[in-house]
């Protein structure tokens, strides 16, 4: 009889339980992420201050006066644009995240920028694309943060190519498709 009751209390015991993981699997998922900022906002704060200092890291200016090769040389220099690599690196993670509007509500538009609701409805329509772009990103950022690590200007200068080549098909996509351009 005792025994008899235990079985009871134990297969309650588990049906509670069970019903308890099945509420809890079956509640939506809510991101601990609470993105503030657009994507807009976040290329102009991080991504393109980031990108303008790696490609300025690698630079030869010819003049009159002679050829003048910059690239980073002390540990100082080659620790600043370290940090331009990781912000542009980690940059890529914060545009992806879910619930990021692309530009404000009442932003004014730039000279050949496309209407915000169109790309707001490109991105939410074509979102797997839109992520693929920024992990080529990421992975350009990836190469040029070994360059860097390896303190090699010259797979740095190539990676800035890569990196310029990633940034330019996302925006003929995602910020100034020709699809999009005003019609004369």
């Amino acid at each position: 009889m005792r025994s008899a009751r235990y079985a009871l209390m134990l297969i309650v015991f588990l049906l509670t339980l069970s019903s308890c993981t099945q509420s809890a699997s079956e509640a939506p998922q809510v991101s601990p992420f609470l993105p503030k900022a657009s994507i807009r906002e976040i290329m102009d704060a991080e991504v393109d201050p980031a990108a303008d200092a790696l490609w300025d890291s690698v630079v030869t200016h010819v003049t009159a006066a002679g050829q003048d090769d910059r690239q980073p040389r002390t540990p100082e220099e080659w620790k600043a644009v370290r940090r331009s690599a990781i912000m542009l690196l980690e940059a890529t993670n914060l545009i992806v995240m879910e619930g990021r509007q692309i530009a404000p509500p009442d932003s004014p538009l730039a000279p050949g920028e496309s209407n915000r609701n169109v790309l707001q409805q490109r991105l939410d329509t074509h979102r797997a694309s839109f992520v693929s772009f920024a992990q080529a990103l990421r992975n350009v950022s990836l190469k040029a943060l070994d360059a860097i690590d390896a303190k090699d200007a010259t797979r740095l200068f190539e990676a800035g190519g890569e990196i310029d080549e990633a940034c330019e098909a996302c925006h003929l996509v995602y910020w100034y498709p020709p699809d999009n351009a005003p019609k004369n």
